[in-house]
């Protein structure tokens, strides 16, 4: 771990006197450290971006599009480490760690095959109402861009990121979270591996201050941001002094909504899929639960059984179920709710405590009828900790779901299928599913309204907003 980042295409060793510790989070110990980047080195990260930009920028787009798919193939050959860092650093079970690679290698081979298509759609020609003029369409890199990524899917958001900046013709500055420093380095051994010209692809590791010095550096065009809604704050602060460009995708409060004519059982299954996957430190997780009161109670009864023979463990043993939080500091957030859950007097279906055990680990926890002023129904958890209240009519279901200052996701249930794309619709967020687990393709765009974020992620919407829009008009006169 003496050189840890990745600068010019050249593994350097961290110049900072910050030291940034890998836990592994089943045993509460630390297993790797680090130096941080310290601020000159992320200067000299981003002069390297600057200085590979036009080269870069400058290729066929096709030619960008084998290095993609240089990625997504060298992430294959590495899954097998992947997974098992992913187990050991975030504490994932093996079925989630092995989903977040196979997300990284689709979004590289789906970005490889829009970057295919770039070509083509450069200098299009523009319909104009005046025919002595001519326009056309340029589609360009925005420039050097700032990835900073979160601790809770870090080679998948890192994944999202970076495929369609690097297809857009953009060059990079990626900064990993602290929690996790060091599944990141593989896009650095694969940019290696295949040749990436030096300079196009920058790993600055650390923690706050590399993050500061990364997100208020004069020489970044644009800044990607997944994270907390403080720390997102502090990066469109730092965006407005130069105004430029940002992509904020932050915490989410989000709402599972299940109405009277639902299978109860295929209910519970999709409740605890949105409330317990990564120990649901997911910005998605769907920590709310709104029921109708004719099947409120055999619903709650059905999901305290389901969770109460839910296993939680070291994702070692390959029938875990769940494994632990990813840090003390998560842990320790967590259990705090626990206390302040009994100090406000939610009654508690299930779990509520931490378990006794090495590691971070707690159970998975339901709060009944919370009141809707309760700090536990307003805001973040981060934890595998759901709260529920309920509705009698569509109407209010909807208000419910919405009265939140977030605007992430939702999930619908429900077998009336009419009503239920009614309600998607009048749901304030940037993705719902209906009858469904919270299946995430790359296709789709990912982001949402309010406090959860500005701009979207994935899809087409993912590419764009690393692309700058030039027109060329002449007079053929």
């Amino acid at each position: 771990m003496s050189q840890s980042h990745f600068i010019d295409g050249q593994w350097v060793a961290g110049q900072s006197d910050h030291l940034v510790v890998a836990y592994d989070p089943c045993l509460a110990q630390p297993f790797a450290q680090l130096h941080s980047c310290s601020p000159a080195q992320v200067d000299q990260a981003v002069r390297a971006a600057r200085q590979a930009l036009p080269r870069w920028q400058g290729l066929n787009a096709a030619r960008r599009a084998t290095y993609l798919r240089g990625f997504a193939e060298q992430l294959k050959q590495r899954r097998d480490s992947l997974v098992a860092l992913q187990m050991q650093n975030n504490g994932k079970p093996r079925h989630e760690a092995s989903a977040d690679v196979d997300d990284a290698v689709a979004t590289f081979t789906y970005y490889a095959g829009l970057a295919e298509q770039l070509d083509a759609r450069q200098n299009a020609e523009v319909a104009l109402p005046a025919p002595g003029f001519r326009s056309h369409t340029r589609l360009e890199a925005i420039g050097v861009v700032g990835l900073i990524v979160p601790w809770n899917f870090p080679l998948v958001t890192s994944a999202w990121k970076l495929a369609p900046a690097l297809a857009a013709g953009c060059t990079v500055v990626l900064k990993p979270s602290e929690v996790t420093p060091l599944i990141e380095q593989v896009f650095a051994e694969i940019a290696h591996e295949i040749g990436l010209p030096q300079g196009v692809l920058n790993i600055v590791g650390g923690g706050a201050e590399t993050g500061v010095a990364l997100s208020t550096h004069p020489g970044i065009d644009k800044l990607s941001f997944t994270g907390s809604n403080k720390t997102g704050s502090a990066v469109m602060h730092s965006a407005a002094d130069y105004c430029r460009p940002l992509t904020l995708e932050l915490g989410g409060k989000s709402a599972i909504l299940v109405f009277d004519d639902c299978d109860l059982d295929q209910a519970v299954e999709w409740i605890i899929a949105g409330i317990c996957w990564n120990a649901g430190q997911m910005c998605s997780a769907t920590s709310r639960l709104l029921v109708q009161d004719s099947i409120a109670e055999p619903l709650l009864a059905r999901l305290k059984n389901a969770l109460e023979k839910l296993r939680v463990g070291n994702p070692l043993d390959d029938e875990v179920d769940m494994g632990p939080l990813s840090s003390e500091a998560q842990f320790s957030k967590v259990t705090a709710c626990f206390e302040l859950a009994r100090s406000e007097g939610l009654h508690c279906l299930t779990g509520g405590y931490a378990l006794q055990m090495p590691g971070w680990f707690v159970s998975p926890t339901v709060y009944t009828d919370v009141p809707l002023d309760s700090a536990l129904w307003r805001q973040e958890i981060f934890g595998p900790v759901l709260c529920t209240h309920r509705f009698s009519s569509e109407a209010q279901a909807v208000e419910l779901a919405n009265d939140s200052q977030y605007g992430l996701v939702a999930t619908v249930v429900s077998a009336d299928l009419t009503r239920a794309e009614r309600v998607a619709a009048a749901l304030e967020v940037g993705h719902v599913w209906i009858n469904s687990i919270q299946a995430v393709f790359v296709e789709t765009s990912w982001g949402g309204s309010k406090g959860s974020g500005i701009g979207r992620e994935l899809g087409p919407w993912g590419l764009s907003a690393y692309q700058s829009v030039k027109h060329v008009t002449r007079c053929l006169d």
